[in-house]
């Protein structure tokens, strides 16, 4: 029983729509009072919300939303999707390509899909919007882009499966590149499809700049190099670790965009609240599973679960296959935050157990929620993309449809050759 009713327990309250972070406190705390009575549950009530987030390592998720937001309100995010637009418009879904190229750049300094997503809505959808692009493809693009941010680094997803698991940061950051510009490449093959297929979807535009506009557009673009050097340069050179990143980055986007004379009070006082809420959200959801660990570890849930694994007459593949499945089912009705706090304490032993790379692993759960941002019923990102361009999100919906099967090709290439997630951290020291 003390197994059973806190884990239906979860699900009810998931499914009437409680918010993720009490939805786990609470059903945590049912099955400890359940499993070692009040005494064991007050105790670790007592430490549980500070002991689990007091880590210095998780000062690198409120960091890089704080450089977000700085970036997002002061418009330095319209101004490269501006000179992306005026350098790749002419092609067949031009504009899409564009997008996707900006949606990676983003990913590169912002680490949030949430941002890159409601950022690309405002400023994207409009344009596509005067040129005649329909609905769906507006945005299937905008909400395809934004995921982006999940794997190329700064990946808060990637910080956070680090911090979970204990597995190197930095490297794992490094390890999205190559599968973050793989994904990048395949939606940019998604968009020369779609268009040759159905041209009436995005019509070719009469944009056309000339050379001097194009090279004049680069003017804008400084900022987000100066950001993005100073941030992955930092990182990759070793003079500072992937969590002091964060504060380097949100410090050196303040300053740039101080000196670019874009910043207001109202605009500081905006990006602070817009990150002070997305921190507060992520760091009650892992005080939350915090709880529910220590309900799991009382029960030894997660030891039943390996010992059960390591003796299934089966394929470590087929296993692995096994919990990919579970990833994509959960990120139909659960935020991807919630989905890592919750199950990486069961599934990532029995990877281990299993014998397979936990940083190859980390850029396959990345992978998984990059698709749950994206697919019905939850697809947070299609909904963040609908709300800020004022489109329906049935017909977001419609749109990413393409992509997802892109995505899923994708994660079969990650799955069948490991070295695409590990040789570029096996080659920096």
């Amino acid at each position: 029983m003390s197994i059973i009713i806190p884990l239906l327990l979860l699900a009810l309250l998931l499914i009437f729509g409680m918010p993720v972070a009490f939805a786990i406190g609470i059903s945590g705390s049912v099955g400890l009072i359940l499993a070692g009575g009040w005494e064991g549950f007050t105790g670790i009530l007592l430490t549980a919300p500070y002991a689990s987030v007091k880590s210095f390592l998780l000062s690198a998720i409120p960091m890089f939303i704080l450089m977000a937001s700085f970036m997002t309100v002061s418009g330095v995010m319209k101004d490269l999707i501006s000179a992306a637009y005026k350098w790749l418009g002419k092609l067949p879904g031009g504009l899409g390509i564009a997008s996707v190229f900006a949606g990676a750049v983003l990913g590169a300094v912002s680490g949030s899909s949430q941002a890159s997503a409601a950022t690309m809505a405002s400023s994207v959808a409009p344009e596509m919007k005067k040129y005649k692009h329909k609905t769906p493809f507006i945005l299937g693009v905008v909400s395809i882009s934004g995921t982006l941010a999940v794997m190329i680094p700064p990946s808060i997803v990637l910080i956070l499966y680090g911090i979970l698991t204990e597995t190197s940061v930095g490297a794992l950051l490094i390890s999205g590149i190559i599968p973050g510009l793989l994904t990048a490449l395949g939606y940019i093959v998604v968009i020369f499809i779609w268009v040759k297929i159905n041209p009436d979807i995005a019509p070719k535009i009469s944009m056309n700049p000339t050379t001097k506009e194009k090279i004049k557009s680069l003017s804008s673009v400084w900022p987000m190099l100066i950001i993005i050097t100073a941030v992955l340069g930092g990182i990759y050179s070793g003079i500072i670790t992937a969590t002091e990143a964060g504060a380097v980055g949100a410090l050196i986007t303040f300053l740039v965009i101080l000196f670019m004379g874009r910043f207001t009070l109202a605009k500081i006082n905006q990006a602070l609240n817009d990150a002070i809420k997305a921190s507060t959200m992520i760091l009650t959801i892992i005080i939350g599973a915090h709880i529910f660990g220590y309900y799991l570890t009382m029960t030894q849930i997660t030891q039943k679960l390996v010992m059960f694994a390591e003796g299934l007459e089966v394929s470590k593949y087929v296993i692995l296959l096994i919990i990919m499945i579970v990833y994509l089912i959960l990120g139909l009705f659960m935020d991807q935050m919630a989905i890592l706090i919750l199950t990486l304490p069961l599934t990532f032993p029995i990877i281990m157990s299993l014998g397979f790379n936990p940083i190859w692993f980390g850029i396959i759960v990345a992978k998984t929620a990059e698709i749950g941002l994206v697919t019905p019923p939850l697809g947070m990102n299609v909904y963040v993309a609908s709300g800020a361009s004022g489109l329906k999100t049935s017909e977001g919906f419609r749109g990413v449809k393409w992509f997802v099967l892109m995505d899923l090709l994708v994660l079969s290439i990650l799955v069948l050759f490991p070295i695409l997630s590990t040789w570029l951290p096996s080659q920096i020291k």
